[in-house]
């Protein structure tokens, strides 16, 4: 039996988490929960999985929460805030927590899970990529696995299960692409959200979806597989792999390619770290090798999609430079789903906030935190424009 906590209920790998739970309820009792906004979905969670903790960020959906269980046989207390998002995260109780919220809101709740013993299920991009040395380091003092719940770093985790990293002679991080594969440059100057959303074989936020079309999801990816597996980034390869069916490959000193393959299911990456060591019965559909068709390879254009050139120099570079450059990053995507920005004023504002703020190489957590918020107050004060 294992007490989780899940950061990010109500987001698409939280709802999906609930679907894994569900499966194989009498091994997992769900502690505490958070969401943002969306209390009306927080209610029917609370009475199906009867969690003791309901944490809401924003404090009118609190207090809505609040009013509508009043008076109703739910024992579930209400909490608010970062505060309470910390305090779920945190509960002696509690043996992972999966960590599904988008952005940085997800760093200081999962420290802070670390430095109490939790293992955390990973699937917050962010919290890796703006302080991977920091948690890497809180982890290994904590004695606390950080199980990646994302389809691609889930695949390389299980690509290396039962060898040695020292063998390891590169990773092969497969992407699909995304919505906007072989168009050009002019082509990508009059994309509107609406179309940037609509990924080909994934369904995700809208965030995300935005990063999986610029491919800066990809880069926050490579960041994230340096900082998991200890990798350097010259040995970190991308591989444009439309049909999503290979998620990730490792490739050892002797030549050997260990890959992973599986349906286009986020499940599968839950499951398997909500679980670990152990592995259940499928909860996703089985490959069909006779009807599957070609598996194709490409190289991707980080001419044409630059975040992902940026999001390597950022990678190289280090100390807190990925942090500014996921700080812009979340906050122009922000603007161009407000119809604010173009979609090449994405990359455009991410660069020049990297050669803007000062690269600090060894910053601590609360430096990481002051640059993020500089960035991101930035980047509103100049871009966000009626």
């Amino acid at each position: 039996m294992k007490n989780v906590t899940i950061l990010g209920v109500t987001g698409s790998i939280g709802t999906q988490t609930l679907e894994v739970i569900r499966s194989d309820i009498n091994n997992f009792v769900i502690v505490g929960i958070s969401a943002n906004t969306n209390w009306e979905k927080i209610v029917p969670i609370i009475i199906e999985f009867k969690p003791k903790y309901v944490a809401m960020m924003d404090g009118e959906a609190s207090l809505k929460l609040k009013n509508h269980c009043r008076g109703k046989k739910y024992s579930t207390e209400i909490l608010q805030g970062l505060e309470g998002l910390n305090y779920i995260s945190t509960l002696p109780e509690v043996d992972v927590v999966v960590t599904a919220v988008v952005g940085m809101i997800g760093l200081v709740p999962t420290i802070k899970a670390i430095h109490s013993g939790k293992d955390i299920a990973l699937a917050n991009k962010e919290t890796l990529v703006a302080a991977g040395e920091l948690v890497m380091e809180a982890a290994k003092r904590n004695h606390v696995n950080i199980l990646p719940v994302d389809s691609e770093h889930g695949a390389i985790f299980q690509c290396l299960q039962g060898n040695k990293l020292k063998d390891v002679n590169k990773i092969l991080l497969t992407a699909s692409g995304g919505p906007f594969r072989g168009k050009s440059r002019q082509e990508l100057r009059s994309i509107k959200p609406e179309q940037a959303i609509k990924h080909p074989k994934w369904n995700m936020g809208k965030k995300i979806s935005i990063d999986s079309s610029t491919l800066m999801n990809k880069g926050l990816e490579v960041i994230e597989a340096h900082w998991l597996f200890g990798v350097d980034y010259t040995n970190i390869q991308v591989l444009v792999h439309p049909q999503s069916i290979i998620h990730s490959m490792v490739e050892y000193i002797d030549g050997s390619v260990i890959a992973q393959l599986s349906s286009t299911d986020m499940r599968l990456p839950i499951q398997y770290a909500i679980n670990y060591p152990k592995r259940n019965n499928a909860v996703i559909d089985k490959l069909d090798f006779y009807n599957m068709g070609n598996l194709t390879f490409e190289k991707p254009d980080m001419d044409t999609f630059k975040c992902l050139k940026l999001a390597y120099s950022a990678g190289k570079m280090g100390g807190n430079m990925p942090a500014i450059m996921n700080a812009a990053n979340e906050i122009a995507v922000e603007l161009f789903l407000d119809f604010k920005i173009k979609y090449l004023q994405i990359e455009y504002i991410i660069e020049k906030c990297m050669n803007k703020f000062v690269h600090n190489i060894n910053p601590n957590l609360e430096e990481i935190l002051e640059v993020d918020l500089k960035v991101r107050q930035y980047v509103r004060d100049n871009y966000d424009k009626e």
